[in-house]
Formats: C-alpha cells, sequence, structure tokens
C-alpha cells in the first residue's frame, strides 16, 4: 500500500504511524507544504494521512498552499480513498466537508484524556477504541461535527475530539501517533 502523508511543519511527521507503516511493508510517500512541493494526483495514493501543524485551516492569507491542500483532500473524497487527518488535519477534513473551523475557549496543549461519546458505537472502526485514553494535545483550535459525520470522541477542554465520514475518512483533534 502505498502511504502519502501531508506534512506543514518540518517537525511534525508520521510518528509511530511511520514505524507501523514501515513494520507491514508499506511505501512512504510525502508532500511538504512548507517546501513548496506539490501533492501528488489521488490516484497515486492509497491512503492519505494529513499531519498537524501551528496554522490554521482559515489563515490562507498568510499560507496560501491551504486552498492547494484543501482541493488536494477534496480530491482524495471524492476518489474515495482511505485518509487519516490528525489535528489541523481534522481540521482540514471538517473544512473539506463543510463544517466550520474556530478557535476554541481554552487551548488544549499537554496530555489529557479523551472519551469515546456514545456515537462512537455507530462506527465500526471505533468498536475496540477505549472507553477513555490519554492522548497529546497541542491545539487553539476546534470544529463542528460536519453533516452525514459521527462523533466519536471529547474531552473536558473540547467537545469535538474525533469523527468518522462514511468510515473511511477519521479525524482526530489530538495526536496518537506521538512517541
Amino acid at each position: 500500500m502505498n502511504l502519502h502523508y501531508f506534512q506543514h511543519v518540518p517537525f511534525e511527521d508520521l510518528g509511530r504511524i511511520r514505524d507501523w507503516a514501515t513494520g507491514n511493508g508499506h511505501e512512504i510517500t510525502r508532500t511538504r507544504f512548507f517546501a513548496n512541493e506539490s501533492p501528488p494526483p489521488p490516484e497515486d495514493i492509497e491512503c492519505l494521512v494529513i499531519m498537524g501543524g501551528p496554522m490554521s485551516v482559515y489563515e490562507e492569507n498568510r499560507y496560501p498552499w491551504l486552498s492547494l491542500e484543501k482541493r488536494a483532500i477534496e480530491q482524495a473524497l471524492k476518489a474515495d480513498k482511505t485518509i487519516l487527518g490528525i489535528c489541523l488535519g481534522a481540521q482540514f477534513l471538517a473544512d473539506v466537508l463543510g463544517a466550520k473551523v474556530y478557535p476554541n475557549a481554552h487551548k488544549e496543549i499537554g496530555w489529557f484524556p479523551v472519551k469515546k461519546v456514545p456515537t462512537a458505537s455507530d462506527s465500526s472502526l471505533f468498536e475496540s477504541f477505549p472507553r477513555e485514553v490519554e492522548a497529546f494535545h497541542w491545539h487553539n483550535d476546534t470544529f463542528d461535527i460536519p453533516t452525514g459525520c459521527t462523533h466519536i470522541a471529547k474531552s473536558d477542554c473540547c467537545e469535538h475530539q474525533a469523527f468518522v465520514y462514511e468510515d473511511r475518512a477519521v479525524a482526530l483533534q489530538f495526536h496518537l501517533e506521538t512517541t
């Protein structure tokens, strides 16, 4: 399988996802938007991972490549690709699927519990996900759950920590990839 990831800053890469992918013989490629690289067409990607970063999806005036990335994510969704969005990546998925992304009432930085919500049982992907997991957080923004998506998890400071779209796109506001 070709796992392609979108990287927004040099210091945020795949972490434990790389360990899993290489351990299972998957090919890894990337687009470094901070280095002005262009994403491949969706037919060259089997699985897309959208990493985090310190910017916000609505800061296109400061980061012109955000528009290009949104179009690439839209194309991947239309091409029925498997997608994992982490932190900023989750916010990209929310935005592209038509939900609002905005500053959260509280910055959430550190290790805090994420709790599965009752609607998580509607997604087969999260059946075995623990009721509560300690996860790393580093975000200022949050998002509304897009129409047609399943709300999966919350934390004490952020009601919308995760959602699933059509059991093929997962948005995680928190960082399970952190080592």
